[in-house]
């Protein structure tokens, strides 16, 4: 359980409206506060139970007008269970190798992670981050961080850089801050099986939760997080098992 932590003394601040990146013709704006010094850890702890995302040294969630689609999700790993489907991914990428590294960025990542968002997201905000963007991104955090690397053990892409996630360790769990793949590797589902692997991971740890960010329903980007059930939602304060008629 996240120790309690006095949040009382915070400075928050709020973003100006911005087009929404997930619902089109939507505004979205930010409140967020600073995340650094020796107390971030535990206060990262509560706010990511709050709803809180980490962006390098800021904590942030949505505050907009008239909208409340953002969900904080997470998925319970003790609960979770294997179907045919997920294992029939794990075993797929069985032959891929992964490898547990410090929270620092390297040009074969920054390669790794163009190909996605120039397949994947080339419209979206991050179309046209620069290898600095890229380091700050991985670097700059005062909480607890590593980069999960997944390469491929053998044929003629042995060696290569396969996916990657960028991760957060929290008291209960492990919180994917990002994570990028192969775009022309669609057979493996390298997005899938990274949080596949994340929720073993994370049982191996003695953790008790996946967090995946947010989840928004209806949003076509986000449709996959609500297929990992089951699912915990934050919904009026308090994290609740997934289901529909509550949206």
């Amino acid at each position: 359980m996240t120790k309690p932590f006095p949040t009382k003394n915070l400075r928050f601040f709020l973003t100006a409206p911005a087009p929404c990146p997930y619902l089109p013709g939507r505004r979205e704006r930010k409140v967020f506060t600073a995340l650094d010094g020796p107390e971030a850890g535990p206060l990262h702890d509560v706010l990511t139970n709050a709803g809180f995302r980490r962006s390098q040294g800021i904590a942030y969630r949505p505050s907009c007008e008239g909208c409340e689609s953002c969900v904080s999700a997470r998925v319970p790993v003790l609960q979770f269970e294997f179907s045919r489907r997920w294992r029939k991914i794990m075993s797929r990428n069985a032959d891929l190798m992964r490898t547990l590294r410090p929270a620092e960025a390297t040009a074969e990542q920054f390669r790794l992670l163009r190909a996605y968002l120039n397949s994947r997201h080339a419209e979206g905000g991050m179309a046209d981050m620069t290898f600095p963007d890229y380091a700050a991104m991985v670097e700059e955090s005062a909480v607890h961080t590593h980069v999960v690397e997944y390469r491929h053990s053998g044929g003629p892409k042995r060696g290569e850089l396969a996916a990657a996630a960028l991760v957060d360790v929290l008291s209960d769990g492990l919180s994917l801050v990002y994570s990028f793949f192969e775009p022309d590797e669609a057979r493996r589902s390298l997005g899938v099986y990274t949080i596949l692997d994340h929720i073993q991971q994370a049982r191996a740890a003695g953790f008790a939760n996946l967090y995946l960010g947010y989840w928004i329903p209806g949003s076509a980007k986000m449709a996959y997080k609500a297929e990992f059930q089951p699912l915990e939602v934050l919904v009026g304060g308090e994290w609740r098992a997934y289901a529909p008629v509550e949206f």
